[in-house]
């Protein structure tokens, strides 16, 4: 127990950090107090190399959308929050479309997200995206069998057009498990200021688990190519996935000041893996 005699003896951070560092093995609380100042601590030179990694996408006018996709409380949200929290709103903007309105159900089914796609010099995060025609819609019945083969064919050809369109697109599906789901589930409903996060169709998802996951492969194995691959990210422990999905982006291109505020940015590979069939996944 620290009293007040010892906090008073601990002038500076780097004192407190010291001596719950020297103390963490007595008291399970001083590690999570350590182990949440490093996230944060790593947190912030991150998004420092966002911010020269914005200026330089500004400058050399790149268009850069990023995709965020996963079962239900899997910490897309989250992630993108870390992300944008301290970029410069003119040249970025977060995309959660609702669902669709009648005249968009009756449009290409790509309608609704080409306007929402990056201009020069932009970066966008998808919380959710045109993904969800693969998985959510054939899984919950939103769309017919025969909406769905049409997606999957035109899909890749879409994504072939943007990358001939110089939009380097980025997609990333975050990995929880099932266990993981329902805690996440299960504390967000006795959170009053986080039960609109919690609906019918995320209890569901945990009964129909398998048919995501056969979903899931399907889009992976059928829409998974060289121009626009598959990440996944590893989400059950959320701090480490928003860390090293950043990494991930961050480590994908070569902007004015690389590393001038962050030196460790290349991912861990056990938690950011480009996917392939034999790939380990928390959401099997």
């Amino acid at each position: 127990m620290i009293t007040q005699d010892v906090l008073n003896s601990l002038k500076t951070n780097t004192d407190l950090i010291n001596y719950l560092s020297a103390r963490k093995e007595e008291n399970s609380i001083y590690q999570s107090i350590l182990e949440n100042y490093e996230y944060e601590q790593e947190l912030l030179l991150l998004q420092a190399e966002l911010v020269d990694f914005q200026r330089w996408v500004q400058k050399e006018k790149k268009k850069i959308a990023i995709i965020f996709e996963g079962r239900d409380a899997s910490g897309k949200g989250g992630t993108i929050k870390r992300f944008e929290e301290h970029l410069n709103p003119r040249a970025m903007r977060v995309v959660a479309l609702s669902k669709p309105t009648e005249v968009e159900k009756n449009q290409w089914y790509f309608n609704r997200y080409i306007k929402e796609l990056p201009n020069a010099g932009e970066i966008v995060f998808f919380d959710r995206s045109w993904y969800n025609r693969a998985v959510v819609e054939p899984v919950m019945e939103f769309c017919t069998k025969q909406q769905y083969n049409r997606f999957m064919v035109q899909v890749p050809e879409f994504e072939n057009m943007l990358y001939e369109s110089e939009t380097t697109l980025i997609k990333f599906w975050f990995s929880v498990s099932k266990d993981e789901q329902q805690r996440r589930f299960e504390k967000r409903l006795n959170n009053p200021l986080k039960k609109w996060k919690f609906s019918p169709v995320d209890q569901k998802g945990q009964e129909l688990w398998d048919d995501f996951t056969t979903y899931k492969n399907q889009m992976f194995s059928r829409t998974h190519n060289s121009f626009s691959p598959w990440v996944v990210i590893k989400s059950n422990n959320k701090k480490r996935a928003r860390l090293e999905s950043i990494k991930y982006v961050l480590s994908l291109f070569d902007y004015e000041n690389k590393g001038r505020n962050c030196k460790a940015i290349l991912p861990d590979p056990n938690i950011v893996q480009r996917y392939f069939r034999n790939t380990a996944q928390l959401d099997q």
